[in-house]
């Protein structure tokens, strides 16, 4: 595959009207945000109101990307393929004012992964379209082969729940209730997929209005013309950071554990070409299509790719289509970043995680120092419980764990955070216990999992959950077994993950990383460790006042410490954190 999209962009040479640009760019976000507001507080999911696995974005009447909210940078690809499979379905004029299209497929419909169902709503003006609305959630089960949709060692698509081509789910604004009623039956949460699904229809709604309000204030023309200049402004800005770079070919390589169904460990292949403005992204040498759920569909690796590029070039820049006019993003076919059909694609952010990190790796030696860092832990560990309430009721509760960060220059790595393309917020112990059979055990820092150096890495997170009610499923998806993040300029490894059934018990027992459907009883428990991020640095340059600063916080044990740092640099550390302060003069 070599992905060379070009939508209609102007010539970057242009003159803009900066004011009326940054005026209306302010706009359209401020739009996507209020979307985003409406669809957090009215779904009923835990998915989608509590953890915020969604997005919203605003297309032009051409489907060019005008805006999307800051969410779930991976959701990027999903709404740019929904659109394309839109504009490449059904005619421009045959949209009636009132109408939503419904998708979710990787290969019918541009899409990820099946859980994740867009829904794109035409914005009309005098009986011409001049914009698109567009959302996107994580809906908890959409069927398949185990509970939560997301099985590890599903080996095709059909295995994974049910899919969705581009189609209509509103007619001239009356929603198709046989069909909303398809889609839900198709879930073992049949009752929170027709109201989500709903809302979702809902806040395209909202969006439109509030979108054709700009354009008629404007006036369309005027908005048309900001809308070209936003979109040059974009490209020629990025042209220039590229320009700025120092030309060259660099690569870096990350690891998969395995592929879900116990393959040897896989390459993550990334190499970057810089020169005359332009950037090659390409992953040859990446390892073959996974047996299990791990494969990346088309618009994963774009999504990815584009999330790279704006965080290490320029975090501030405009997420729009203005990004993609520079960029060139190649994968051979049949490997896990370029499948083939019907290829599992699940599980596709843990190795969209592992593509991000070796994108970062190879921009290593481009950067300046002060924007180098060593590797995250480039993984989204996630799990799913379910069974049955006392009532009788069934429930699916899912969630995605963060990790540790990698140290920069000049700080320690963020301990317990989402990294990369993945933003989501965790799910509140509270919420979890309220909504579910479950009781949250232990909740904390993973000691001794950020990777030593003169910056320390971020720790992961250490999560142990308690089932309350027998014949519950347990579901994981993770890595990092065998690869910890990379140091940088000789800092440590991050530390790994683990999986552990009844921590702390007689009966205790490892896990593999990536398992499906295991039945527990009440009283069982599940203890998932995330793995660090990389350290930055020799360790023999760490501060003093810094290693005292961890054994007091208790975030790296003595044993550990004495282990990377020596025995003597610890004990003068500790000998420094017993000293008095001194007084402050008179």
């Amino acid at each position: 595959m070599t992905d060379t999209t070009q939508h209609t962009i102007p010539d970057v040479g242009r003159q803009f009207d900066a004011i009326a640009m940054e005026v209306f760019s302010n706009r359209m976000l401020s739009i996507t945000e209020s979307m985003a507001i409406h669809m957090m507080r009215s779904s009923f999911s835990t998915q989608i109101k509590e953890r915020r696995d969604f997005s919203v974005g605003i297309f032009d009447g051409g489907g060019r990307l005008l805006a999307q909210g800051t969410h779930i940078p991976l959701h990027l690809g999903s709404l740019l393929g929904a659109m394309e499979a839109l504009l490449e379905r059904y005619k421009i004029e045959d949209m009636l004012e009132g109408d939503a299209f419904i998708c979710n497929d990787p290969y019918l419909a541009g899409g990820t992964h099946l859980p994740d169902i867009s829904i794109i709503t035409p914005v009309f003006i005098d009986g011409k379209i001049v914009a698109f609305a567009a959302n996107i959630g994580h809906h908890t089960d959409v069927g398949g082969c185990v509970p939560g949709s997301i099985s590890p060692e599903s080996r095709t698509i059909y295995e994974e729940g049910l899919r969705i081509p581009i189609i209509k789910i509103a007619r001239g604004g009356v929603v198709d209730e046989d069909l909303l009623n398809l889609i839900a039956q198709n879930s073992r949460l049949m009752k929170e997929r027709r109201l989500d699904l709903k809302v979702q229809i809902a806040v395209n709604i909202r969006g439109g209005d509030e979108t054709r309000a700009v354009f008629q204030r404007m006036g369309v023309e005027r908005a048309q013309t900001a809308i070209e200049d936003v979109l040059s402004y974009t490209a020629a800005r990025l042209r220039g950071r590229l320009a700025a770079l120092p030309a060259g070919k660099h690569s870096f390589t990350t690891w998969l554990d395995d592929d879900g169904r116990g393959s040897a460990p896989v390459p993550v292949v990334a190499t970057i070409t810089i020169g005359g403005g332009t950037l090659d992204i390409d992953l040859d040498g990446t390892g073959p299509q996974a047996k299990g759920a791990f494969n990346v569909p088309r618009n994963a690796l774009r999504a990815t790719i584009y999330y790279c590029i704006k965080a290490l070039l320029d975090p501030e820049l405009m997420a729009n289509s203005g990004m993609f006019s520079a960029v060139t993003i190649s994968a051979p076919q049949g490997s896990i970043a370029n499948p083939n059909f019907p290829a599992a694609c699940g599980v596709r952010s843990n190795t969209c995680q592992k593509i991000a990190g070796a994108v970062f790796g190879a921009f290593q030696e481009v950067l300046p120092a002060e924007r180098r860092i060593a590797s995250h832990c480039n993984l989204l560990p996630s799990y799913d419980f379910s069974g049955s309430r006392a009532d009788g009721s069934f429930f699916v509760s899912g969630e995605t764990i963060g990790g540790g960060s990698g140290a920069r220059q000049d700080h320690d790595g963020m301990d317990a955070t989402h990294v990369h393309v993945t933003n989501s917020l965790n799910l509140p112990t509270e919420a979890m216990e309220n909504e579910f059979p479950l009781l949250c055990e232990h909740y904390g820092l993973a000691v001794d999992t950020g990777g030593a150096g003169r910056q320390r890495g971020g720790l992961g997170i250490v999560r142990q959950i308690r089932v309350l009610r027998d014949a519950t499923a347990f579901s994981a998806r993770s890595d990092c077994y065998i690869h910890g993040a990379a140091g940088i300029d000789g800092g440590g490894t991050g530390g790994l993950s683990s999986l552990i059934r009844n921590f702390g018990r007689d009966d205790q027992k490892a896990l593999p990383s990536k398992i499906a459907h295991v039945e527990m009883k009440a009283g069982d428990s599940i203890r998932l460790q995330t793995p660090g991020g990389g350290g930055f640095g020799s360790c023999d340059d760490r501060p003093l006042e810094q290693i005292a600063r961890d054994l007091r916080d208790g975030t790296v044990t003595q044993a550990a410490a004495e282990r990377d740092y020596g025995a003597d640099r610890v004990r003068a550390a500790l000998e420094t954190s017993e000293k008095p302060p001194a007084l402050l003069p008179a």
